[in-house]
């Protein structure tokens, strides 16, 4: 009889506990049933996609009302991450962000291709723009592009540009800059822009056009000048370098943009919620702060202002690597 209230109390403590544990539960359905999107990465971890889709991720997670993890689906230019999204259940739960080379730059570079961007994949927004940056060695006399192309006349040999490989952004900027100036610019691609910018940092090519994510270390530790922004306006990290138009140079703009991808079948409705959650994680001022610290600058959109955006991009760059008769390696 003595252990009686001590029974009623222990009684009414799980009760209380488990009654807890059902709130909780139903203030977080998706999570309870064990709902996640995969956020699939077409390269390997620590690149600069993998960093914004990290970055990304957490808060993205917590305005679809799921977990969100980053899967890493490396190799053939593209091709494996996007055949993966495009077969994925039509359901929105697994997304591909990529740059615009497996999307645009890919389908005119490759004779076959196992995904077509427009008849596999459904835009759903841009996520980052990554415009390309000019830079040369610091023991370099110039301070602008316009400069570096002025140095260049009278010199039967021209400069050699750096690129992280055939077909690359940097390779199909750097022709750009040639057709604008017709300045003879070598062009010496790399497995990669960490090689080709260790060799402009020993001075051993004389410039190369990146992103400035993968640049503005580089830059602030004084390894790298850059010298002009293949851009329409400035970047915010760089406010004292002028962009190309700045200088009178027309047509260099290159933009190595990050955008947001689902299987061609998902439902329009399900595209627009996704679009949603992505603008309001973008908008958190953590998130952007974090992006535009690397020197990617956030910016969403519509669906149908990416596929424009697709479009134009893999007709510009078609026709520059129809011009030059660029081959994949």
């Amino acid at each position: 009889m003595r252990q009686a209230p001590l029974f009623r109390k222990t009684l009414r403590r799980t009760a209380l506990a488990l009654l807890a544990a059902t709130a909780l539960g139903a203030g977080l359905p998706a999570l309870a049933q064990g709902k996640i999107t995969r956020l699939v990465v077409a390269f390997p971890p620590g690149g600069p996609v993998d960093f914004v889709a990290r970055a990304i991720g957490e808060q993205l997670g917590k305005e679809l009302g799921h977990q969100v993890i980053v899967e890493n689906k490396a190799g053939a230019n593209g091709a494996i991450a996007a055949d993966y999204v495009a077969r994925s259940a039509p359901d929105g739960q697994t997304l591909w962000l990529t740059s615009v080379g497996a999307v645009a730059i890919n389908p005119p570079l490759y004779d076959k291709l196992p995904y077509d961007p427009v008849r596999d994949l459904a835009p759903v927004s841009l996520v980052v723009n990554n415009v390309e940056l000019l830079v040369v060695n610091p023991a370099n006399p110039a301070n602008t592009g316009a400069e570096f192309i002025a140095n260049l006349k009278g010199q039967a040999k021209g400069a050699t540009m750096a690129s992280s490989g055939i077909g690359s952004v940097p390779h199909l900027a750097m022709e750009l800059l040639a057709d604008a100036t017709k300045a003879r610019l070598l062009h010496v691609p790399y497995k990669g822009a960490a090689p080709a910018i260790t060799d402009v940092v020993a001075g051993h090519v004389d410039a190369f056009f990146g992103d400035i994510p993968g640049l503005i270390g580089f830059v602030k530790a004084g390894k790298l000048k850059p010298i002009g922004i293949a851009a329409a306006k400035r970047h915010p990290l760089l406010p004292e370098v002028k962009t190309f138009d700045e200088m009178g140079i027309k047509g260099v703009d290159s933009d190595n943009w990050y955008a947001l991808f689902a299987g061609k079948a998902v439902p329009a409705a399900e595209i627009e919620r996704i679009n949603q959650a992505l603008r309001r994680t973008l908008a958190n001022e953590a998130v952007a702060a974090r992006l535009m610290a690397s020197g990617a600058v956030p910016a969403a959109s519509s669906p149908a202002e990416l596929a424009a955006l697709l479009k134009n991009d893999t007709a510009k760059w078609s026709r520059v690597i129809k011009a030059k008769n660029i081959k994949p390696e």
